[in-house]
């Protein structure tokens, strides 16, 4: 049977490079920082990682985690309610609850089982899911577990958002689902407005803080905290995986009934292992160190900034951003890989994202600033942009 499908596969990939869709994979063989080595020997500036606060290779995380695997082990072996539950596991929990002013903390192996695991125990068929149609794919494939009734609304479009909370009206719960921010363009949810018509529209509201939380907000508490409704949002689901140090690990903080019934019936953390020891005890120091200063969020900020002015002044088509997240549009799936190649030459290392990452017709390389960064790494950034986009005839 498999040579059928074999030969079936084989045309689907021809297909996919034919299209210039091809995704491959660089190899780094160094630490994940903002200056790193790949597997050809070339040393590259690093523009395209999640690793907004420069916590990936921290030492202060390094020594935690080595102090987590001495004192804890290597590994739980189990699920949390067998025997998987650390007195590491309950401190980070609380850690996390304390940082977005929530009630209680659920941890996951990643988000994506967070987001997957979430509707299910709350919500059937007498239900209503109102999704951000930019939302990632891991609410996506969550709400598809669920039986609630399925409405979607244009990204951040308020008013899009109101008349489906009408028709919602029908339902017995609904809950308002968003990203924070939205990993693509960068652009940021209005929470505040949200809110409102939650409030306005007797709504839960639930939203992803992946690319927010460390990021947005004076001092990096993401969403909630930008625009000044910490406490008031019901469900927030997040990672350990990008700004929180970069290694693995997802949470849902909020309600203390919902995370109760989570900790009852949430599939992904009923059936998974419990997250390593040594990383449950680098996400305490990392929210210890958190609590303490926001002089990495202060970096990041003025990092994206500086950088952002700096590109739209050569003359890219950025997306409007209030995140760690610059969409340089190119719009053709061919020259965004085309032009992330030509910046590799020039030591700058960065992805095009194209179909079926983003929409068709919407390719772009997508920078992802951090306070890893340093003024030169950032002015050697744009000066490689301008040099390559000039070639390319993207800027003039």
């Amino acid at each position: 049977m498999y040579g059928k499908l074999q030969e079936h596969l084989q045309k689907e990939l021809a297909d996919i490079r034919e299209a210039g869709l091809y995704k491959n994979e660089r190899i780094i063989t160094s630490p994940q920082k903002a200056d790193i080595s790949v597997s050809t020997g070339e040393k590259v500036l690093n523009f395209c990682a999640n690793n907004y606060l420069g916590l990936s290779n921290h030492p202060k995380l390094v020594e935690a985690a080595k102090q987590g695997l001495d004192t804890h082990g290597y590994g739980m072996s189990s699920v949390r309610f067998i025997c998987g539950t650390q007195d590491l596991h309950k401190t980070l929990e609380a850690k996390i609850a304390e940082f977005f002013g929530t009630e209680d903390t659920i941890l996951y192996a990643a988000c994506f089982d967070a987001n997957g695991g979430v509707f299910e125990p709350l919500l059937t068929a007498e239900d209503a899911i109102i999704s951000d149609s930019l939302n990632h794919a891991s609410i996506i494939d969550g709400v598809r577990l669920c039986k609630a009734q399925r409405y979607r609304y244009n990204n951040a479009d308020m008013a899009d958002l109101e008349e489906k909370l009408k028709e919602a009206q029908a339902q017995r719960f609904r809950i308002i689902v968003t990203d924070g921010v939205f990993s693509m363009d960068g652009n940021v949810a209005p929470m505040d407005k949200i809110n409102e018509l939650a409030k306005k529209y007797d709504a839960l509201v639930m939203v992803d803080e992946c690319h927010s939380a460390g990021v947005v907000g004076k001092t990096g508490r993401g969403v909630t905290e930008l625009f000044d409704i910490r406490g008031e949002i019901d469900i927030i689901t997040g990672t350990l995986g990008k700004a929180f140090g970069g290694a693995i690990g997802g949470f849902t903080t909020g309600r203390k009934e919902i995370i109760e019934i989570l900790r009852q019936r949430s599939r992904p953390y009923l059936f998974s292992n419990s997250i390593p020891p040594l990383v449950a005890n680098a996400g305490i120091a990392m929210f210890d160190m958190m609590a303490k200063t926001s002089e990495l969020q202060d970096k990041l900020h003025w990092n994206t900034g500086y950088f952002m002015e700096k590109m739209k002044a050569a003359g890219f088509d950025i997306k409007p951003s209030k995140s760690a997240i610059c969409a340089v549009m190119l719009y053709d799936a061919k020259l965004s890989q085309d032009m992330a190649a030509k910046l590799l030459d020039e030591g700058i290392y960065v992805i095009g994202f194209y179909y079926p990452v983003v929409p068709k017709g919407q390719a772009r390389i997508r920078v992802q600033l951090s306070a890893g960064h340093e003024k030169e790494h950032l002015d050697k950034c744009v000066a490689a942009f301008t040099k390559v986009g000039k070639e390319l005839g993207v800027v003039k």
